[in-house]
């Protein structure tokens, strides 16, 4: 089921509904440049637990529209902030891939009545600023892939989508090739502006999440991928885990090795699990008074 929810300025965000039951809502949050199709396999998997899921495409993405400006944390909060008022949820479970991570753990930090619990899905602790990425690099990384992908062809850019990711589902390709769109002459291009994720680019920078760890008061999984290509990468990881783990007092992490970035794609069934995990925590009854 897709809902339509209008929020500033004439701007409306797509969200991807399922009923689910009675048990305590997820609200989902995809990464910079992706979709809400990207969780749509863990998605089913915390609905048929009984949960009831709302997958967000953020302003510019996936289905929402694509607004002129407010591509900064501060305002995609504020987005976050009224679907959750229009939608009625409070107390909900929070997970964010990515950049959504970022945004989940603000949220949370400035509203807490609207997280109950924070899954961070290789995402929500990264502090770039510490590392050897620069901006400049994250930039020209989103120009590379702009560049390779603008006037494509579909079948290429599928191709390449299976030769990047040959254990992903069927379903998971077609969420990703999701982010792009097919223009009049068939080419392809990218549905997010290359000016706006250098926007997004530039506040996950200026707004590193570990500001707002002081104010996260909730139960917090971090989901950790450890690709094999990279161990420099895994290293400063496990860091900035660490450091998240130590700063917030209800924090857990779980690796997985040999894993995609997109880990709510590339291992649904897990990450379903590891969620359903957070909410048997969050529920857990208080242990009786002797």
């Amino acid at each position: 089921m897709k809902l339509s929810v209008p929020v500033d300025h004439g701007v409306t965000l797509n969200v991807r509904h399922r009923p689910g039951g009675d048990g305590r809502p997820f609200l989902l949050l995809h990464g910079l440049g992706s979709n809400a199709r990207m969780w749509d396999e863990a998605a089913d998997r915390l609905a048929a637990a009984g949960h009831p899921v709302y997958a967000l495409d953020m302003r510019g993405h996936g289905e929402s529209d694509v607004a002129p400006d407010g591509y900064d944390n501060e305002t995609v909060v504020a987005d976050l902030v009224t679907v959750c008022r229009e939608l009625g949820l409070t107390g909900a479970l929070l997970a964010g891939h990515s950049w959504g991570g970022n945004i989940a753990v603000r949220t949370a930090a400035e509203h807490p009545e609207l997280a109950a619990g924070l899954a961070l899905v290789d995402g929500g602790w990264l502090s770039l600023v510490d590392s050897a990425i620069t901006i400049e690099k994250s930039v020209e990384t989103l120009q590379r892939w702009h560049s390779q992908v603008t006037g494509a062809t579909e079948e290429t850019i599928r191709e390449l989508q299976w030769t990047l990711h040959p254990t992903w589902s069927e379903a998971a390709i077609e969420a990703i090739m999701a982010d792009l769109v097919k223009g009049p002459d068939g080419r392809l291009a990218q549905r997010l502006p290359l000016e706006h994720q250098v926007s997004i680019s530039y506040s996950m920078w200026n707004d590193p999440p570990a500001r707002w760890y002081p104010g996260i008061t909730v139960p917090v999984l971090l989901l950790i991928a450890l690709p094999p290509y990279s161990a420099l990468r895994g290293s400063w990881a496990r860091k900035w885990v660490a450091e998240a783990q130590a700063a917030i007092p209800q924090a857990d992490s779980r690796s997985y090795v040999d894993a995609d970035h997109n880990l709510h794609a590339d291992q649904p069934e897990r990450v379903a699990n590891d969620l359903l995990d957070l909410a048997h925590t969050v529920d857990k009854p208080a242990p009786e008074r002797s």
